[in-house]
C-alpha cells in the first residue's frame, strides 16, 4: 500500500471481469447458501483497505465466490492468499486467478467451519500474544447463514489462542448483516446490546468500518451489510474459560426484557435457585433490577468470577440445564415418574 493509502497493484495477465466470470461459468447465487455477489471493485478495494497494510501479508479469504475481494487482496501486494471455498462451482474461476498471480493463490475446497487454519501458514509468522498482531489476516464476505456461528467459533479460538490465533492476535475483517454488526459494537444500555456484544467485546477491539447498501450485491439482499474489523485484545476483559462466560451471558440474556435476576436464576436448579441467585448477585455486586442490556462487561466479569467459584464448590451446577428441566417437568405429567431422569445436556442458544 502506498503512502496515499491506495492499493499497490501487481501485474497480472488480462483477466475476464467478475461479471464475465459469472457468465462464463454460469454462476448463480444460491439462496439456500445465503450467497450474494459483490461485483463493485471499488467496494472490494475499500474492504481490503480496512484490513490494514497487506503488503507481503499472508491472508485467508473466506468464501471468495467469483473472486471480487480476491482480486483486491492480490492487488494489495500480499505474499500468500489462501482461499477457502465450499461451493465447487467457483473453483474453475479461482484457478484462473491462481495462474494469473503466479501461484500466490492457494485454493482449499472445503468448509471454513471445519477447516483447521493453524496449519495454513508458515510457523515463522507466529508472534507472542503480547506483541503486535502478526502479518496474518482473515478477510471475507460471509454468507449470512454461517456468519454468526463462524465468528463465535473464532472468538472461542481467540480465547484459547488456537486455530488462526496460533500465530498471535490475527486480525479479521468480515461482513455481516447490518443488524448483526450493530450488535457486535453495541454499547451498554443501547437497544442493540446483546449476547453477541459481550462475547465480541470482552475478547476483541471491535469496530464497524462502513456500511454497504444491499443494492450493491447481486442478488440484492433484504438488508444492508456492515464491514467489521476485529483485533484480539492482549488481555481479555473476562478471565474465565470461554464456555463458562458463554453460559453466563446466554442465561442472562435469555430474558432480555426482564430484570437480570431472572436470567441469572436459570443457571441453578429449582431447589437452589432463589438462594444461589441472591448469593451470586450479592457477591458480584450487581443490582438484580438491572436489565441485561444495562450490564457492563465489568458486571459480567464479576458474575462469571462468582459463578466460577460456585461451580468449583459444586461441579454439578455447570452441567445443569434449565431447558432440560422444563422438558422433564412436561414429560413427567404424561409419563410415570420412573421415566423422568435428568440428562447432562449442554445449554445451546442461538445468538
Amino acid at each position: 500500500m502506498t503512502a496515499s493509502g491506495k492499493l499497490t497493484t501487481i501485474r497480472m495477465p488480462p483477466l475476464p471481469t467478475i461479471g464475465e466470470i459469472i457468465k462464463l461459468f454460469n454462476l448463480r447465487a444460491m439462496k439456500q447458501l445465503s450467497q450474494n455477489f459483490l461485483l463493485d471493485l471499488k467496494l472490494t478495494d475499500k474492504i481490503v483497505r480496512k484490513a490494514g497494510n497487506l503488503n507481503n501479508a499472508y491472508v485467508c479469504e473466506v468464501g471468495p465466490g467469483p473472486g471480487g475481494i480476491t482480486r483486491s487482496i492480490l492487488n494489495a501486494g500480499v505474499t500468500d492468499l489462501l482461499v477457502v471455498e465450499k461451493d465447487t462451482r467457483f473453483i474453475p474461476g479461482l484457478k484462473m486467478l491462481t495462474e494469473a498471480s503466479m501461484g500466490k493463490v492457494r485454493i482449499v475446497h472445503g468448509d471454513i467451519l471445519t477447516y483447521r487454519m493453524e496449519r495454513a501458514f508458515p510457523k515463522h509468522l507466529q508472534k507472542q500474544w503480547e506483541d503486535d498482531p502478526p502479518n496474518v489476516h482473515i478477510i471475507g464476505n460471509l454468507p449470512f447463514n454461517v456468519s454468526t456461528p463462524l465468528i463465535i467459533k473464532w472468538l472461542e479460538q481467540v480465547a484459547n489462542r488456537n486455530g488462526p490465533f496460533t500465530y498471535g492476535r490475527t486480525q479479521m475483517t468480515l461482513t455481516f448483516q447490518k443488524e448483526v454488526a450493530e450488535r457486535m459494537i453495541a454499547s451498554t444500555g443501547s437497544r442493540q446490546r446483546s449476547r453477541l456484544s459481550i462475547m465480541s467485546q470482552y475478547l476483541c477491539n471491535v469496530k464497524t468500518c462502513f456500511i454497504i447498501p444491499g443494492c450493491a450485491f447481486i442478488p440484492k439482499p433484504e438488508v444492508d451489510v456492515g464491514v467489521v474489523h476485529f483485533t484480539p485484545l492482549i488481555q481479555p476483559q473476562i478471565e474465565q474459560p470461554f464456555k463458562l462466560v458463554e453460559r453466563v451471558v446466554q442465561s442472562v440474556f435469555q430474558f432480555r426484557r426482564k430484570y437480570c435476576y431472572r436470567g441469572v436464576g436459570i443457571l441453578f436448579p429449582e431447589a437452589q435457585r432463589l438462594q444461589l441467585t441472591e448469593q451470586m448477585l450479592l457477591l458480584a455486586d450487581v443490582d438484580p433490577t438491572l436489565r441485561p442490556g444495562e450490564l457492563t462487561i465489568a458486571h459480567f466479569r464479576s458474575l462469571c468470577n462468582v459463578y466460577r467459584g460456585l461451580c468449583d464448590q459444586d461441579p454439578s451446577l455447570f452441567t445443569y440445564n434449565f431447558r432440560e428441566e422444563l422438558r422433564l417437568k412436561k414429560l413427567c405429567k404424561k409419563k410415570p415418574s420412573k421415566e423422568c431422569t435428568v440428562e447432562d445436556i449442554n445449554l445451546t442458544e442461538s445468538y
